[in-house]
Formats: C-alpha cells, structure tokens, sequence
C-alpha cells in the first residue's frame, strides 16, 4: 500500500493548475498546501504531492518510466478527467475508454500533464 507519492514540476504555478483541473473530477482536491508543495486527496488525507522547489536534478520530466494511475469512482468522471486535463494544458494519451486486454471492467483515460508525466484515470467497475 502506497502512502503517498511526490515529485518535483518545472513550474508550479502551471501544474497547480493544470492538477486543480485535471484531479477535480475525481473527487481530489488541494488538500495541504505549504509554499510551492501541494498535497492533493481528500480532507485530511492527501496522497499526491506537486513540488516546485526541487532540486533540478529531481525533476525527470519526460520519463518514459513514470506512470501514476488514479482510481476514479465511475466512468463519467474518468470522461470529465480526460476533457478537464486536456483544457488545463495536458497532452492526450489515451482517449477515455475501455481497455479489455486488460480486463473486462478496465476503463480509462491517459493524459501527460505539463512536465511530460504520464498521469492515468481507472475504473474497475463494471458499466451501470
């Protein structure tokens, strides 16, 4: 079980932005924030923090490797995601969609935020 995870953006004033958007429609919201460091969850519990004083050397931008999938609670909010993300400035990587080759319920969407970070929203559910 993850606590939480962090990591460094080149300009935070962009990527708050662009994650306010992006995250609200899943239900998370800035839920700490202290200088350039923002914590995003819900009340009391943020999981997923933005950093804008990092050190340089910590901001991996374009990393192929880096990939954050984010539970959604149904597939109208993964469609609000994708739109929400691409107007704050997000890249499409993925329309929202089923994804049965990874399992029957699999829905998602996948954007790449300001940085180059591949951000995803899931479901498990299956469709109502």
């Amino acid at each position: 079980m993850i606590d939480h995870i962090s990591f460094a953006v080149s300009d935070y004033k962009r990527s708050r932005a662009f994650y306010d958007a992006a995250l609200a429609p899943l239900g998370f919201t800035a839920a700490n924030e202290f200088g350039t460091h923002t914590g995003y969850g819900t009340v009391g519990k943020p999981f997923f923090w933005i950093d804008g004083g990092g050190d340089q050397a910590e901001q991996v931008g374009q990393t192929r490797g880096f990939h954050l999938a984010l539970t959604a609670p149904d597939r109208a909010s993964i469609d609000a995601f994708y739109k929400a993300a691409l107007a704050a400035g997000g890249r499409d990587n993925g329309p929202p969609g089923p994804r049965p080759h990874y399992h029957a319920n699999y829905y998602a969407a996948f954007v790449i935020d300001p940085d180059g970070y591949r951000i995803e929203a899931v479901c498990h559910r299956a469709p109502r």
